[in-house]
């Protein structure tokens, strides 16, 4: 979202913005479909649609959409190559097609209802930029290019991964500023009334509450795109946290301890009926083990991890 939020900014201070979205590529085209970059009047960029020569070209037309006026632009630009084994001859490696679209402050409503949503679709075409709050496609582009006249291109947006961090010390701080960068939501969660100076000072986190541990499954929905991590500053309260959550069906559960912790609250788990089964879901000791010391670097293991799960085969 942070490309919208440039747009918003902008128009903000009265400064108009083109925004180039590639709506479909072929072949080795750099610029990947839903690649999308902004141009400001002001001639500050965002985003990018792959580098090298195709971007700088689609940046230069797009400083012309301020003087032409065209708010609506489809352009087919190809991307080519000489052959090495023929000098002379050049290669038509990939294409894309780009759509240009200048936004002035009147719309900034729309750009900030765009910024600031959770989930949603937008649709681009020929008549313009529609957004609906509803998320009803299934991928996350749907493309439909008929001929320049007769196309459009539709997007899910919003957030597609959500993490949930139950314990609101320095390493929930540092994790939660990586994963803000990836563009995950992050709700964090403490049950200290009188909240740490980590938690309070967490503006990385999209949502920050102060819970009862015990009632902590009721913050947490099941889901592929959901991922979560325990580390409460008690570990009587990671196994309070952990038991109600190894009910929960999300793609990652992670606890931080020692392994003489983990096996610890593990035992008494068994004993209360749990299986080795529903404790094998378990990331602990948490993350990837790089000999982490800071918080920094523990949290660094932690999101590896995670990386490494999210982009695995489900």
């Amino acid at each position: 979202m942070k490309i919208w939020n440039f747009i918003y900014s902008k128009l903000k201070n009265d400064i108009e913005v083109v925004l180039m979205i590639v709506i479909d590529s072929k072949g080795s085209s750099p610029g990947q479909i839903g690649s999308k970059m902004s141009v400001a009047h002001d001639g500050e960029l965002n985003g990018t649609l792959g580098g090298g020569l195709l971007e700088f070209e689609s940046v230069e037309l797009a400083k012309k959409q301020f003087s032409k006026r065209n708010y609506v632009l489809n352009i087919t630009q190809d991307h080519n190559s000489t052959n090495l084994n023929k000098p002379k001859e050049i290669v038509k490696t990939g294409s894309q097609q780009i759509a240009f679209y200048l936004f002035d402050k009147t719309y900034m409503p729309l750009i900030e209802a765009i910024s600031k949503a959770k989930t949603g679709r937008l649709t681009f075409s020929q008549q313009g930029l529609l957004f609906n709050r509803e998320s009803d496609i299934k991928s996350q582009y749907e493309s439909k290019l008929i001929n320049e006249n007769n196309w459009s291109f539709t997007e899910k947006i919003g957030y597609s991964n959500f993490l949930y961090i139950f314990g609101g010390g320095h390493i929930s701080v540092e994790l939660s500023y990586i994963f803000r960068r990836l563009g995950f939501y992050i709700s964090v969660f403490d049950d200290r009334q009188k909240s740490q100076n980590s938690f309070k000072q967490n503006n990385y986190a999209n949502s920050k509450k102060i819970i009862n541990y015990k009632k902590a499954s009721k913050y947490l929905p099941d889901g592929n795109n959901v991922y979560v991590v325990i580390m409460t500053y008690e570990h009587k309260n990671d196994k309070k946290v952990l038991r109600q959550l190894l009910e929960k069906d999300v793609r990652y559960l992670g606890m931080m301890g020692s392994k003489s912790t983990v096996e610890n609250i593990f035992s008494k788990l068994i004993k209360k009926g749990y299986s080795t089964k529903d404790l094998d879901k378990v990331d602990a000791p948490i993350g990837l083990n790089i000999n982490s010391k800071t918080a920094g670097e523990i949290a660094i293991s932690i999101a590896a991890k995670i990386i490494k799960v999210k982009n695995s085969e489900n």
